[in-house]
């Protein structure tokens, strides 16, 4: 009995033991933890990029089965996807607006219309809708371009978004997508959930990311993703911060800018 007790005590952990054990899963938990969340931030991107290329080739097709005409941008009857009633209505409800939407027969799932990395589904102004049409593909109606309604109107249309990954801070995206291109001037904030990225999508089919890279536009749209108070839906970059502006115009989808 005395040598079990012996046995018993010498394989019993001391505290410094324990201590030390803890020690190296904390140290090991910290290495790994930054490679599981880039990891789990990497399949989110291609999820989302998945989706919106489903979103562009659903949109493509449309116009090969109506006669060249762009399915309408804005959110509301006989539109890409129907706008829900309230802005702020459940996600059930948006489900059904989406399902009521002209491209719905070409997606035939609600799922690609959300990017998997968009935290907007649940508090007081949950949102489902991830993606907007911008403006000048045949959405609402903008004093700064003149949209296009066929595809013939786009020129280089490999070069010119239709979707946008879009951040409406009032709930879920309701109308177009929107810039004042002619006036130089950001409108509508864009989404930033992929580490100051926005996923588009293209009017041929295809769909990538862009990196922003001016400061000011980060900032501004880091203020619509946080829900800072007092956002403002209108903003004019400082004249030596203009390179996403420039890609932006270059891209956008209209018939013609003044």
């Amino acid at each position: 009995m005395y040598r079990w007790r012996l046995y018993m005590r010498t394989k019993a952990f001391t505290l410094i033991e324990l201590l030390v054990v803890i020690a190296i899963i904390a140290v090991l938990m910290a290495i790994l933890m930054p490679s599981l969340r880039l990891a789990r931030d990497q399949a989110r991107r291609v999820h989302c990029i998945s989706n919106v290329k489903t979103l562009a080739l659903a949109w493509y097709m449309y116009k090969d089965d109506n006669s060249d005409k762009l399915v309408p941008g804005n959110t509301n009857p006989n539109n890409w996807v129907d706008r829900p009633s309230p802005q702020q209505a459940p996600i059930e409800e948006q489900h059904d607006a989406i399902r009521r939407g002209k491209l719905f027969p070409y997606t035939k799932t609600v799922d690609v219309y959300h990017c998997p990395a968009d935290r907007r589904q649940s508090g007081l102004n949950a949102a489902f809708l991830t993606f907007s049409v911008a403006g000048g593909a045949n959405g609402e109606d903008w004093g700064e371009y003149t949209k296009a309604r066929l595809y013939g109107d786009l020129k280089r249309p490999s070069t010119k978004y239709v979707f946008v990954e879009e951040m409406d801070t009032r709930g879920t995206n309701i109308g177009s997508w929107q810039m004042n291109p002619r006036s130089r001037r950001w409108v509508d904030p864009m989404a930033m959930w992929h580490n100051k990225r926005t996923t588009l999508g293209f009017a041929d089919g295809h769909a990538e990311m862009r990196q922003w890279k001016d400061q000011s536009l980060i900032e501004w749209l880091e203020k619509a993703l946080h829900g800072e108070p007092g956002f403002q839906f209108d903003m004019t970059p400082p004249g030596d911060e203009v390179e996403d502006l420039e890609y932006m115009i270059e891209g956008f989808p209209a018939k013609s800018i003044p």
